[in-house]
């Protein structure tokens, strides 16, 4: 299964209306994207960093996603500074590491964590359910609300069927080597997964047909703007806009 570690909790940015985070890390996310300008993104990186602590999150399980990403953002600090043209900072034997590379290695890293922060607090924040109805709200077509729904509803089966063709293969006494045998049995086993997934799927729309499904799923809950919304648009409104004129002074 796949885990929500941060839906569960009772901070002001839990209680958001889901409609508004979502949009304000849409928002968000481009605006530090967009910038160029190291106090800017800097700025951005602090209030990220003040929107996880206002959610009160596991620091534990933010730091574990925040090191996976950062993991390949070392390859760019690895690559970019060598390979980058520009003006040599100093060498290492053969290669000139270019002051261009650092600069864009860095903005790479500040931009990256920013987004991936704020995303943790405002977007982790919300269980996979609501957002697809918050999505579907905001005007987002019903396909698309679908697809995310029902992924993430049979991924967790998917799993399940791979699983038991993994346990097949282990009691007729497969075991992987660096062999033609064994290519061919994981293609197998691949193709299998493919065919019962397939058929899964089928049986699962026939099921839904039974129940009256419509092509729409009913959310059972209402969304509301209350003070607490209001607050925080002005604070992110505000946040957003200062943002922007860091990046424009």
């Amino acid at each position: 299964m796949l885990e929500e570690p941060f839906t569960t909790g009772n901070s002001q940015i839990h209680r958001l209306d889901p409609r508004l985070k979502v949009l304000f890390a849409t928002v968000y996310s481009f605006v530090v994207a967009l910038s160029d300008s190291f106090p800017a993104m800097l700025a951005a990186l602090g209030l990220s960093f003040l929107l996880i602590g206002l959610a009160r999150l596991n620091i534990r399980e933010v730091a574990k996603r925040v090191l996976i990403v950062n993991g390949l953002i070392l390859l760019f600090w690895l690559v970019l500074p060598l390979t980058f043209e520009g003006e040599a900072m100093f060498y290492l034997g053969p290669f000139a590491v270019t002051r261009e590379g650092v600069l864009i290695s860095a903005m790479i890293t500040l931009k990256s964590n920013a987004i991936l922060l704020a995303f943790i607090a405002l977007i982790a924040s919300t269980s996979i359910a609501t957002l697809g109805y918050a999505l579907n709200r905001l005007r987002i077509p019903e396909k698309i609300v679908h697809l995310l729904l029902l992924t993430y509803r049979y991924v967790f089966v998917i799993e399940q069927e791979y699983q038991r063709l993994v346990r097949a293969t282990k009691i007729r006494g497969f075991r992987p080597k660096s062999n033609m045998h064994t290519y061919r049995t994981y293609a197998y086993l691949i193709g299998m997964l493919f065919v019962r997934a397939s058929e899964r799927a089928e049986r699962v729309h026939q099921a839904m047909l039974c129940r009256g499904f419509k092509g729409k799923f009913y959310c059972l809950r209402e969304f509301s703007f209350s003070r607490l919304d209001f607050v925080w648009s002005v604070f992110m409104a505000i946040a957003v806009i200062g943002l922007g004129l860091a990046e424009w002074v």
